[in-house]
């Protein structure tokens, strides 16, 4: 081996003189074993590809002990239509006719508070390259949001920048923006939550690996030239709590560097070309470009292949003067993807680079050696174990403990809370509800994005999951929900993930797609906060055990720990999304009514509708009140819901459907009303109560609408297979309001204005 650079000041071996090393994020017992792998003191190119191939971001340090409870609960059942999983790119799902769907969903959580545009626009630039990482075409882009109180000082800052990160990066992607969720919480005001998810499809035959293997076999970088931009974004930015105090002016800004800069106009060839390789043939491996860089990239492709990787990292194609080979080693630049590719291939691989005019070099090769060897300039700065790199960081089996304060918040519960009693009681409370950020319409948030760019979305706008076609001739098509809840989870974590998982499967169910495969995000506070730990472990578990009673695998997700400022962390946030497919997306169901035949059509509840509140947003909106114990969840009734749902929009027997959740009854009767702009007239059973009736959030519930002719046929079913249902009302087309008998009216206007004018009134 050719001389070491070692510019590792030896401060190292002095405890008492500030340690390089802790800088990056490392602790001693880290930076210690680190010494032990290489039986000597770590050049400064390798300290940077440790600390960042080592951070929370990268290395799931403290989440993988609980996160083995995924594989412990997947049953060989539930893998069969799994093509990958857990540990790839994204998860890839065998969908039928020989296609196939893979889709992820992750954080870019603190950079979207330190650079809200920039931050927002590189997350979906990141996950849309995770799905062509899999030798898929990205179809369709989701966002979860959560951002602080809409009076906070910042609020607007974020909101504005995040919303237009994504609609500028997304739309220029050509990529429709098919749903996701949006939440205002003041305990996401110092650490908003920007989850992308992206859907890709490919042809079974067309997967493609992140692996490094067969000695000779070159490797090419290829896309955009490295910069400085986003050089310890996993490490500095995703791995540590911003303090209190920080903001636009705050201390944060010295991080504006680790925040990376997108280009979609970049993506959108980049795609294109990785199309054309993938179509010719011409790639053995591949690995896109994101946390960690090329540490990420050279490690985990030789980590999973046969020997070990030879890297030039002169040859790398910069944008900037005078970096160093930690910094090139480091950097997060957007839009680079690297390739293993045969030698008798390089030709044939340049030259479709060359048709889309991006820029390509061949770095390096595999070797038939063990170690990953990065040489800068005839000098090697890195010689490494790439296993002990990419695979083979700390594991932490952190204290957890439930907090002392869970027994206070589970007590207090919301039955002494004031309930209203009159019609007019009612009408107000609704009104007040339908008009809060809680439940406002998001139109003025999405209608920023393109929802039908390509013409294959079916379902996006007033939908309870979007819907996508993916085969032209027959039809068939996916659908995708995402769903969390902070205030359940926070309440009973097991439980909270549960009722995320629930009401993602309910709401593809709703669109008669059958769920198939799972996906999360999950979004806590510091892995070092004894609660936080108990939180994240009781939220995997319920999510698990929740997927093995439905029957549908995790195919993979992300863990974001450190969402907090100072001491005070968000409310545990994991965010599920479900993947349904319909064979024929000509028999989905809407959200709005009025869509069938038969003008006045029956709505029916399917499900029990029980006195349960705690959690609620009418707890939160009306009273500012947040305690007691969650909704039941039951799973089989869920599962049985989702069964009936599919089963009714194939044989016809159901013109709309929608779920119930926040809000309860009757905010899914004025979503439904407004997006089908008919009427309807609501009759509460004679022995409910009509606040019950109306607000409660009990899950495993559906309102759909039903042609009269099929009433005998639909019923008969239910009956059947046990389900139990309620008949709510009647569609009224032509109606310009919405009745609940012997209570109040509203009309369609007000509705229209009380739901949409909220937004805009505050942040247009």
């Amino acid at each position: 081996m050719s001389a070491q650079v070692d510019t590792v000041s030896h401060a190292a071996d002095t405890p008492d003189v500030p340690q390089p090393y802790a800088e990056l994020g490392l602790k001693d017992d880290e930076y210690a074993r680190i010494r032990e792998i290489l039986g000597r003191r770590p050049t400064e190119a390798e300290l940077a590809m440790y600390s960042v191939m080592w951070s929370e971001h990268c290395s799931y340090k403290s989440s993988k002990v609980h996160l083995r409870y995924f594989g412990e609960t997947t049953t060989e059942e539930m893998k069969k239509g799994m093509l990958a999983g857990i540990g790839e790119n994204a998860g890839v799902v065998d969908v039928g006719d020989g296609w196939a769907v893979t889709f992820k969903v992750e954080s870019h959580n603190s950079p979207s508070y330190v650079e809200p545009y920039q931050g927002a626009a590189t997350g979906v630039g990141g996950i849309v390259r995770d799905i062509m990482a899999m030798g898929a075409r990205p179809i369709a882009v989701m966002d979860q949001l959560r951002f602080g109180a809409v009076d906070a000082p910042d609020t607007r800052r974020v909101v504005d920048g995040v919303v237009r990160g994504i609609g500028g990066y997304g739309n220029s992607l050509g990529l429709p923006n098919i749903g996701g969720e949006t939440v205002f919480d003041a305990s996401y005001g110092g650490n908003p939550l920007v989850n992308a998810l992206c859907a890709g499809v490919l042809r079974k035959e067309d997967l493609h690996l992140a692996f490094a293997s067969g000695k000779g076999n070159k490797i090419i970088l290829f896309g955009a030239r490295t910069g400085l931009d986003g050089i310890g974004g996993v490490s500095v930015l995703a791995s540590e709590t911003f303090d209190e105090g920080d903001g636009e002016s705050g201390p944060n800004r010295k991080k504006l560097p680790s925040v990376q800069v997108g280009d979609p106009f970049a993506e959108k060839v980049l795609i294109e070309c990785c199309l054309d390789l993938y179509r010719d043939e011409l790639v053995v491996g591949i690995q896109d470009l994101g946390g960690a860089g090329l540490s990420c990239a050279t490690s985990e492709l030789a980590a999973a292949g046969d020997g070990g990787m030879y890297i030039e990292l002169e040859k790398v194609p910069m944008r900037a003067e005078g970096m160093t080979p930690a910094e090139v080693l480091s950097s997060e630049s957007q839009e680079r993807m690297c390739a293993v590719v045969k030698p008798e291939d390089v030709d044939a691989f340049m030259a479709v680079c060359r048709k889309w005019d991006v820029l390509a070099t061949v770095i390096g090769e595999v070797t038939d050696g063990e170690n990953l060897v990065v040489d800068w300039h005839g000098e090697t700065v890195v010689d490494v174990p790439p296993k002990t790199v990419a695979d083979e960081g700390p594991v932490y089996n952190r204290p957890l403990a439930r907090p002392e304060w869970q027994d206070e918040l589970v007590a207090s519960t919301t039955a002494e809370l004031t309930r209203p009693q009159t019609g007019d009681e009612l009408r107000e409370t609704f009104l007040t509800m339908l008009a809060s950020p809680a439940l406002c319409s998001r139109k003025f948030i999405t209608e920023q994005y393109d929802r039908y760019v390509r013409g294959n979305t079916v379902l996006a706008e007033n939908a309870d999951s979007g819907m996508i076609r993916i085969d032209e001739e027959t039809g068939r098509g996916i659908a995708i929900s995402t769903d969390a809840s902070g205030r359940y989870t926070y309440l009973d974590p097991y439980r909270g993930a549960q009722l995320a998982l629930a009401e993602a499967y309910r709401n593809v169910s709703a669109t008669g797609a059958a769920p198939r495969a799972v996906s999360n995000c999950l979004n806590f506070g510091s892995p070092e906060d004894p609660a936080v730990m108990w939180q994240f472990s009781q939220a995997v578990r319920g999510l698990a055990d929740g997927c093995a009673q439905l029957g549908i695998p995790v195919t993979g997700g992300n863990v974001s720990f450190y969402n907090q400022t100072g001491s005070t962390p968000i409310l545990p946030t994991p965010v599920v999304a479900v993947l349904g497919v319909i064979d024929d997306v000509d028999r989905r169901l809407p959200t709005g009514f009025g869509y069938g035949a038969d003008p006045g059509d029956l709505l029916i509840l399917l499900g029990e509708t029980h006195d349960e509140f705690d959690g609620s947003i009418w707890a939160q909106v009306m009273h500012d009140h947040l305690g007691g114990v969650p909704p039941q969840v039951d799973l089989e009734r869920e599962r049985l819901l989702g069964e009936v749902l599919v089963a009714g929009s194939r044989d016809g027997l159901i013109t709309s459907a929608h779920d119930l959740s926040e809000g309860g009854l009757i905010q899914a009767v004025a979503e439904s009303a407004l997006a089908g702009e008919t009427g309807c007239r609501v009759v509460l059973p004679e022995d409910a109560d009509p606040f019950v009736t109306l607000f409660s959030e009990s899950t495993g519930r559906v309102l759909v609408s039903v042609p009269r002719t099929e009433e005998s046929r639909l019923v008969a079913m239910l009956d059947a297979r046990g389900l139990p249902w309620t008949r709510i009302g009647v569609v009224d087309q032509g109606s310009d309001s919405v009745e609940v008998q012997d209570q109040f009216t509203v009309t369609l206007d007000e509705l229209r204005e009380v739901h949409e004018g909220t937004l805009p009134r505050l942040f247009g």
